[in-house]
């Protein structure tokens, strides 16, 4: 055909393989292939590795598109990353919650068992929900990880309300907390995702790389062979003939592929599959979206590496970090980058959504905000799939679509770093699988 070219540059073993999407879920899929002895082409529409996972450098700032950690607890994280590599520091366990115009911190009590004390008797809640946190916690660490995937569900409000917890605990902590995870403040969230986050939480630290989120793939690209990963290549469409994919490219080109894998986020592999004739339909799974603004400040108006939440129950801002106290790395000497969350596509334009935010910040730490330079605001339209009860029945959707086709990311698993990066692997578990019953 005029135009193809071969699936991968230079020849290994066995037939190439293609994968559309250089995120997580693509780049571990081309990881698990490539090791396998597969030639591998991974094709990338932006101009860079990592998807939804991205850091850029602007006025010395390191900037991940918006507000997300590596909880170094994630099961395929320790399987699949170098964790040291990637210099981790830690959020302090906890968070402070601005509540009824003060800040209370809440500690982990296992971990931090001196700091949590003040919070026992102060802040939203009672004694009482303070010891429904252990109920929650020995409720996420009963079991095998895997067999938390399988139990019974509900929303997570639902299991919130019959463990006890009290109105004031759940709208002054918890939902600020969870909702901040779940892009979401009705906690509509399947109560499987409750159990994962708190196991992993309660086991493990949420960490910044010290070049950023956007290191993770980075550091997963740089374990394959060279030129494997081609950016600035976006797939317009699809077709099958006589047991070989093609992939049609912008200018005309095409590549051929005998397997094919769409590593992309829901809706665009549900519409690369809808433009394929007799191909089976993928549902492209709602998503939800977060707006994240970020300022240059001389001061930082916390002194701990903590996630400060509002549990005021009114406002605009979700909740708020310092990623320079955890990671000095991400400002320059002399600042701090302050990180500011909203759920949500905010409507208004870029320049009022910063003026309405900065004097919403001025009621929590004073004038000092005044002295704050805007950098950035960040809409992430499709930030995370949405997850209520259901979504996760089974919690891995299959990979397999077709001879030859698969579909991975974390929308067909749970949305989450290590849900990206497990779907990446099973896709690739599944196409050697069908090679081997050849």
């Amino acid at each position: 055909m005029p135009g193809e070219r071969p699936a991968a540059p230079g020849d290994r073993t066995g037939p190439p393989v293609a994968i559309v999407g250089a995120g997580l879920a693509g780049l571990a899929c081309a990881r698990a292939l490539s090791a396998a002895g597969l030639a591998v082409r991974v094709l990338e529409s932006a101009e860079a590795v990592g998807g939804r996972l991205r850091t850029r450098r602007q006025q010395g700032f390191l900037i991940d598109r918006g507000f997300q950690v590596l909880t170094d607890a994630y099961p395929e994280a320790r399987g699949q990353l170098d964790l040291e590599e990637l210099e981790l520091a830690a959020f302090e366990p906890g968070a402070l919650v601005r509540w009824r115009g003060r800040f209370v911190r809440f500690a982990d009590p296992f971990r931090r068992p001196l700091t949590s004390l003040p919070a026992l008797w102060g802040g939203p809640g009672t004694l009482a929900d303070r010891l429904r946190v252990l109920r929650l916690r020995r409720r996420a660490l009963s079991g095998p990880l895997d067999a938390l995937w399988r139990r019974p569900e509900q929303r997570t409000s639902a299991v919130l309300t019959e463990l006890g917890f009290s109105a004031e605990f759940i709208d002054g902590f918890l939902r600020p907390f969870l909702g901040g995870i779940f892009l979401e403040s009705a906690l509509e969230t399947s109560s499987r995702v409750l159990d994962f986050v708190w196991r992993m939480f309660s086991t493990g630290r949420a960490c910044l790389p010290a070049r950023g989120m956007q290191a993770i793939p980075e550091q997963l690209a740089s374990g394959l062979p060279r030129g494997t990963v081609e950016l600035g290549r976006p797939v317009a469409g699809l077709e099958r003939d006589a047991g070989r994919w093609r992939l049609r490219l912008g200018g005309g080109e095409t590549i051929a592929a005998e397997q094919l894998v769409l590593a992309t986020d829901g809706p665009a592999a549900a519409g690369l599959l809808a433009g394929l004739p007799d191909a089976p339909k993928l549902a492209a799974p709602a998503m939800r979206a977060v707006t994240q603004l970020c300022f240059a400040a001389p001061s930082a108006p916390i002194a701990a590496p903590l996630l400060v939440l509002n549990g005021s129950g009114s406002g605009r801002i979700a909740h708020l970090c310092v990623p320079s106290r955890v990671q000095p790395s991400y400002a320059p000497p002399g600042q701090e980058l302050v990180a500011v969350t909203l759920l949500g596509d905010a409507p208004e334009a870029d320049e009022r959504l910063e003026a309405l935010v900065q004097a919403e910040l001025s009621g929590w730490f004073g004038s000092a905000v005044g002295a704050w330079r805007p950098l950035c605001v960040d809409r992430v339209r499709a930030a995370l799939p949405v997850q209520p009860p259901g979504v996760l029945e089974p919690a891995e959707r299959p990979v397999g679509f077709a001879p030859g086709l698969f579909v991975c990311g974390d929308h067909r698993d749970q949305g989450s770093i290590n849900g990206a990066l497990r779907s990446g692997r099973r896709a690739a578990e599944a196409l050697l699988a069908e090679r081997r019953s050849r």
